[in-house]
């Protein structure tokens, strides 16, 4: 049977055109590292590789959720720390005036609680790095303690402007966890108030002002009875914040822990279904190019047989 010249020549075209392709994809795998770009490569890969698309999506949202609420649970910490100094500095204040209860004496000690009536105010409006208010609840976008003054510049009382609300983002998979302490509660119910709990009887700020005044009077007794008991129920609220804020820094640590390691495994997982093995790919593309190269010189060597034989 003879085969025709026409349908010889169809027959290397296609099978350039075949070569052509796999040089093609083979070229683009090498370019890319995927040996995987369109599902109708490997739809089974494919499919497989977007759902681990979408898990590392999601888990790339749980991680920045977590580093924003360690910000503000480190700021909120740091705060806390400074609020716990001044309970502890104005009850040292307080034990001192009890032996030390001069009248030149009790006004310095009244001056310096005055201070730190101050400092505690600035503590308990602390801002986390994105300008929230740390102690407001989720009113968190303008001060939660304000304090009004006399004539003299002495806060005499402070309110608190927040609420209750604790706002939380998910870190994991059915995992919330939030990073707000309400600086007040006087509900009775829901979470403790930081500075102002009715629940405990802690109010730092009318705590501190009861002891400026009782110190400007030189009421050493009310001190003694009144103002020292207070203050230590104010420094145990305060602790009680701590630790409470050092469980969320702990569950965070934890969690961003694990959605690193998680990252990882959904990149190496997704890298393996869509990566291309270079070694092999190469080598392919080598047995390709030289297989392509023969064909092209076997179209030449046809072409100038066709023409001898048209001249003959």
């Amino acid at each position: 049977m003879r085969i025709s010249s026409s349908l010889f020549t169809n027959n290397l075209l296609a099978q350039m055109n075949n070569l052509q392709s796999q040089q093609t994809q083979l070229q683009g795998e090498v370019s890319s590292g995927l040996s995987v770009t369109l599902p109708e490569d490997n739809p089974g890969a494919m499919d497989q590789a977007l759902n681990l698309q979408s898990q590392a999506s999601a888990n790339t949202q749980y991680q920045n959720n977590i580093t924003q609420l360690q910000s503000t649970a480190t700021t909120a910490g740091d705060a806390m720390n400074n609020l716990q100094t001044i309970a502890e500095q104005a009850a040292d204040i307080a034990t001192e005036a009890n032996t030390d209860h001069t009248s030149t004496q009790l006004t310095a000690y009244a001056v310096q609680v005055g201070s730190l009536i101050q400092e505690a105010l600035q503590a308990a409006n602390t801002q986390d790095t994105r300008g929230n208010y740390v102690f407001a609840g989720s009113i968190n976008n303008q001060p939660p303690f304000v304090a009004q003054t006399d004539s003299s510049g002495n806060v005499t009382s402070v309110s608190y402007k927040g609420n209750t609300d604790t706002p939380a983002s998910q870190i994991g998979p059915n995992l919330t966890v939030s990073a707000v302490t309400p600086g007040g509660n006087t509900t009775g119910s829901g979470p403790a108030g930081l500075l102002v709990d009715s629940s405990s009887g802690a109010d730092l700020f009318s705590h501190l002002i009861s002891l400026q005044q009782d110190l400007i009077s030189g009421n050493t007794a009310n001190i003694t009875s009144t103002d020292s008991p207070n203050l230590t129920v104010d420094e145990n609220s305060i602790v009680s914040g701590i630790a409470a804020n050092g469980v969320v820094q702990a569950t965070l640590q934890s969690a961003a822990t694990a959605a690193s390691q998680l990252g990882n495994s959904l990149t190496s997982q997704t890298s393996n279904l869509t990566g291309a093995d270079m070694a092999t790919t190469l080598t392919n593309l080598d047995q390709v190019e030289t297989s392509l190269q023969a064909a092209m010189q076997s179209g030449v060597m046809i072409m100038n047989l066709s023409i001898m034989d048209f001249l003959q």
